[in-house]
């Protein structure tokens, strides 16, 4: 080995991450409405905010990419609609891409499932893969906009070095089955939980379905987000933790408060050899992204 760097997630609230690896910054699913505003879900429907984000808009560190997990107003809102570079890749769903591009961000890019699309920086890449996701249960899913998981592939030379894993917004279902089948290494994971109840249905991972989210995928670390920030949301983080013990995967996931940054080491192999991530041992820490 040559030696080791850390991927650090920063947690903003609700779904909203800022990643960092191998010179490449992320944000993830912005969001940054205030306690007691109401982001805007479609058909008259709202849900009032419980929490205020860690950080403002203005505060984030320059970025190379948003990944949009899809076009609810939780998740893309009218604060990050005004307040970020239009000419800023956000990779996402076709369907958000061509709503994001008449709102005049023309980089918006729309991966159909198992797509992909790749940043580069001299040596060093990042590849995003749009996974498959179901955000509602059967025919309801035409009522809601389509949505996506992402993994995130950091490369150098070509050679894979952190595998990155993000839920989106979805139910459990079979078409799931082929992101492991793809993917069988996964370093850390980034689920969206919640329990999420729009018009009666369920149509985010409530605590069991969670559990067996992370069974399914296996990560060597995890971090759950998305499951207390709005009212629409009727599964505590509570369930999360008895189900995820019940699976016997308690060790690999780690809790954060907003503000509060989660550090990874990811060791780097000579070229040719097979890259990962470190154990679980490493612990979250306060204070928000720097440049």
């Amino acid at each position: 080995m040559a030696g080791s760097d850390d991927v650090s997630v920063f947690f903003v609230g609700n779904a909203t991450t800022v990643i960092r690896y191998g010179g490449f910054t992320v944000l993830t699913d912005p969001n940054f409405l205030h306690r007691g505003q109401r982001a805007y879900l479609g058909y008259g429907l709202s849900s009032r905010r419980r929490t205020d984000p860690a950080i403002e808009i203005g505060e984030l560190p320059a970025l190379d990419a948003v990944v949009l997990s899809h076009m609810h107003g939780d998740h893309w809102d009218r604060v990050a609609r005004r307040g970020l570079d239009k000419d800023l890749p956000v990779i996402t769903t076709p369907q958000a891409a061509r709503r994001l591009r008449r709102q005049g961000f023309g980089q918006a890019r729309g991966l159909e499932t198992w797509r992909q699309h790749e940043l580069r920086r001299g040596e060093r890449t990042l590849t995003v893969t749009s996974l498959p996701g179901r955000h509602a249960p059967g025919p309801a899913r035409l009522l809601l906009p389509p949505v996506m998981g992402s993994m995130l592939e950091f490369a150098r030379w070509g050679r894979v070095e952190l595998r990155l894993c993000i839920s989106g917004d979805t139910l459990m279902g079979r078409e799931l089955a082929g992101i492991p089948r793809r993917f069988p290494e996964v370093d850390l994971a980034i689920l969206h939980l919640g329990g999420t109840r729009i018009l009666g249905m369920t149509v985010t991972m409530d605590g069991a379905q969670g559990a067996d989210w992370l069974h399914l995928i296996g990560p060597r670390a995890a971090i759950p987000v998305h499951y207390d920030d709005y009212e629409a949301f009727a599964s505590p983080i509570e369930d999360f933790r008895n189900h995820v013990e019940i699976v016997g995967m308690s060790e690999r996931v780690h809790y954060l408060e907003r503000g509060e940054t989660f550090h990874l080491p990811v060791w780097r192999a000579q070229r040719g050899e097979r890259l990962t991530a470190g154990g679980s041992s490493t612990a979250p820490e306060h204070g928000g992204p720097q440049d």
